[in-house]
């Protein structure tokens, strides 16, 4: 078992089949060493996690649901890649929050994707990042992440 599945196995995160694309895009590119994985959206029991977040709300349901956007990101790496040990370095997370006008924590519910890579990669999961507001997401989703990741050469 590499270091990455253990620590997956350690997490009790067994990675869902990566998610179809939505519209004409791909799911991710390989270009330049770098591999940019389209916008993920948050899967709790077969469903997309939807809603907003409002002034006021309990962050727990937007950090659950940007840490289920991760796992897809991590579903989708794998595919891309063939295995998570290709990973060298997560280079950027770009985390989208359906929010009201009043809700301006989006970094704090980002911290659920940001907090599992790092938990997966450890310093290599360390990455920059943006947390944005948005009236709203793809398929009425709560979250939805992006990612740039740097890849190990074959």
């Amino acid at each position: 078992m590499t270091d990455i599945a253990a620590r997956l196995a350690e997490l009790h995160i067994t990675l869902p089949a990566p998610a179809a694309p939505v519209a004409s895009y791909v799911p991710a590119v390989l270009a330049g060493g770098l591999l940019h994985i389209s916008g993920q959206l948050p899967f709790e029991d077969g469903a997309v996690v939807t809603g907003r977040m409002e002034g006021g709300d309990d962050l727990t349901r937007g950090v659950r649901a940007a840490r289920a956007c991760a796992i897809m990101l991590l579903a989708q790496i794998e595919r891309a890649l063939g295995s998570l040990d290709r990973v060298e370095r997560l280079v950027k997370l770009g985390v989208f929050v359906a929010s009201a006008p009043d809700f301006a924590d989006q970094p704090k519910v980002a911290n659920g994707a940001s907090d599992l890579m790092e938990k997966v990669f450890g310093e290599a999961g360390r990455h920059a990042r943006s947390a944005v507001g948005a009236a709203a997401l793809p398929l009425g989703a709560l979250v939805e992440v992006d990612a740039i990741v740097a890849v190990r050469p074959d």
